[in-house]
């Protein structure tokens, strides 16, 4: 039997150790779909129940593993339904690659069914690299670009296949004019600083009396050299929310996240420093980053197109964060003086004495700070931690300490809804040994959750480690939207858009064969956290939480406060809770225990 080009891109993959493809079949891809049929479905094909959720496995997948995601799908509306989990990937610089059909090279341009200009549409997302097979001849050039500009780039890319190029019997490339052979493998890469800009950093950072780091998922791998860093320099550190796994919590000197959902102690570690280290983050918000011609800054980053970024930075490193904070090391003298330390050791204890405060404010029913703060105390060393957008990721970056060899990630810089639990079920094909645990809203999991955890109840039982639990924080609104529209508009709630049914989430779990509970009061959260800890399969835990618990910003201005305080007087529907409860979270802050530092 010959080889076709659909046996040929399959086996490909193979031989660039691609196990797994998120998709969901469609005729655009039926010869893909047989030759997977011919190849004993090798690569795996993992069905979704959408295209998009495809996109987020793949995106999951590769967060979790450091190796390429792959997800295909139909032509027309099936590449259409990719977008939103490539962006998701291309702004979190995540390696995916794409490959997607479409219609018969005979009908382009002839208005066909589902005829898209796949070139045009993928060509902003895939900007990395996005080609068309229309000759045998071009493979396996196309497959090994696409494969290499992913992992060089971190980064989309996308191959596109008519339906009748998939059908041709494979040729390869021969030696001849204007043919393209190709090769397999990328050998792993370093790059380093030269040495007299690695030299003029450490001297900037050695006149440094307040330093401050600011680390993001870039520097994942150098969590020793930052550690050792943070000592010689007296440094806090903090982490962008994508770092959020770079350096555990129970180390004094990491003050948690930065930015809107972030700690004070970090939003305190910016303000008062008088220098700045940033390693492998983009993090965007330069309002959360020192004022301008404050601190002296040095950045780190392995992308020079996204080095120089956000701030105003005197000296701009080029380089892997690992080698190049190994050759900066050496060069650090060891702060004498650690009155500066101190103080940030001090902050971040104390804050973490504020969360376990809010955490136990009564609310109506359940306080979602409480639902996190108690799963924190119980989660494995070896979890893989997911969070949707929304209110939900207020808590995940407040709330869940990182500790031993946890691993953790959300929707970073598109913060699109519904990522949550695909990338659990990504991160389970990852490591399928290790437990996954997800925050989803209410709102997220009816946009998507629900449906994918029919993903899950078809797979778990090829997972050595069973537990992939969701929990929901049902709240019957779209909470974080209903708060950025008091907090920034001054406008009352807006039911037809932010209220939304309650869903019985625990039941549906379990009429697919999982377990599931519905929590509906205080004392119940821990006693549910542990049965779903306990599980031999997937869990969705179904807590009825308060909307009216407002995700206070670390630097709550003045400006914000009142425009929430308009709210209320202009009759918001839920004001007399968000009043109650805003007072008791803030209060918190005010507590004996530490110095008040204003609203700002």
């Amino acid at each position: 039997m010959s080889v076709k080009v659909s046996d040929y891109i399959l086996q490909r993959l193979r031989e660039w150790g691609v196990e797994l493809v998120f998709s969901y079949p469609g005729d655009g891809i039926n010869g893909l779909l047989a030759a997977w049929g011919r190849a004993d479905n090798t690569p795996r094909f993992i069905q979704s129940r959408h295209e998009e959720m495809s996109a987020f496995e793949a995106v999951g997948y590769a967060k979790f593993s450091g190796r390429v995601g792959v997800c295909a799908a139909t032509s027309g509306p099936g590449a259409i339904h990719l977008l939103n989990g490539l962006y998701d990937a291309k702004l979190d610089h995540v390696p995916v690659v794409a490959i997607v059909g479409q219609t018969n090279r005979s009908a382009m341009g002839g208005s066909y069914q589902q005829e898209v200009d796949l070139l045009s549409l993928y060509k902003d997302v895939a900007s990395g690299f996005c080609e068309m097979v229309t000759t045998p001849e071009q493979l396996p050039n196309v497959i090994d670009r696409a494969m290499r500009t992913a992992y060089a780039r971190r980064t989309v890319t996308a191959v596109i296949v008519p339906a009748d190029v998939q059908e041709l019997d494979y040729a390869s490339p021969q030696h001849e004019f204007k043919m393209v052979p190709s090769s397999l493998g990328m050998a792993p890469y370093a790059p380093v600083p030269a040495q007299s800009e690695i030299t003029r950093a450490a001297e900037l950072l050695n006149q440094g009396e307040k330093v401050a780091v600011l680390v993001g998922q870039g520097a994942r791998g150098a969590r020793e050299q930052i550690d050792q860093l943070a000592d010689t320099l007296g440094a806090g550190v903090a982490k962008a929310l994508l770092g959020k796994d770079v350096l555990p919590d129970d180390l004094a000197y990491v003050t948690g996240s930065i930015g809107l959902l972030g700690t004070r102690p970090s939003y305190e570690l910016m303000r008062d420093c008088d220098t700045l280290l940033v390693v492998g983050s983009s993090f965007p918000y330069t309002q959360f980053m020192p004022e301008f011609g404050q601190a002296r800054a040095v950045q780190i980053d392995i992308d020079p197109f996204m080095i120089g970024l956000r701030y105003p930075f005197e000296i701009n490193l080029v380089g892997d964060s690992r080698e190049t904070l190994d050759r900066l090391l050496p060069q650090l003298k060891r702060k004498k003086h650690r009155s500066w330390r101190k103080k940030i050791e001090k902050d971040t204890a104390r804050w973490w004495e504020v969360m376990a405060r809010r955490a136990g404010v009564e609310a109506d029913p359940i306080n979602p700070e409480y639902v996190v703060h108690t799963l924190d105390q119980l989660l494995p060393d070896h979890v893989m931690l997911t969070s949707d957008s929304g209110s939900a990721a207020n808590w995940y970056a407040r709330h869940l300490r990182m500790r031993g060899s946890m691993r953790g990630s959300l929707s970073g810089t598109l913060a699109t809804m519904g990522p949550g639990v695909p990338y659990a079920i990504g991160a389970k094909f990852a490591h399928p040994e290790r437990p996954a645990i997800a925050l989803v809203g209410d709102g997220a999991m009816q946009m998507n959750g629900l449906a994918e955890m029919i993903t899950a109840a078809k797979y778990w039982q090829q997972w050595q480690d069973p537990r992939l639990i969701v929990a929901v924080l049902n709240n019957q609104d779209l909470n974080q939207v209903t708060w950025e529209m008091r907090a920034m508009e001054g406008a009352p709630q807006f039911l037809p858009s932010q209220a939304i049914p309650d869903v019985l989430y625990a039941d549906f779990a379990r009429s697919i064969g999982l377990g599931g509970e519905r929590v509906e009061k205080p004392s119940d959260v821990e006693g549910a956290w542990r049965r779903a800890l306990d599980a031999d399969r997937p869990f969705v835990i179904d807590f009825r939480t308060d909307p009216a618990v407002p995700p206070i910003p670390p630097h709550a201005t003045l400006d914000q406060i009142e425009a929430a305080t308009g709210a209320i007087l202009k009759g918001d529907s839920d004001r007399a809770a968000m009043v109650r409860q805003g007072l008791k979270a803030k209060v918190q802050e005010l507590l004996p225990g530490g110095r008040h530092r204003g609203t700002h």
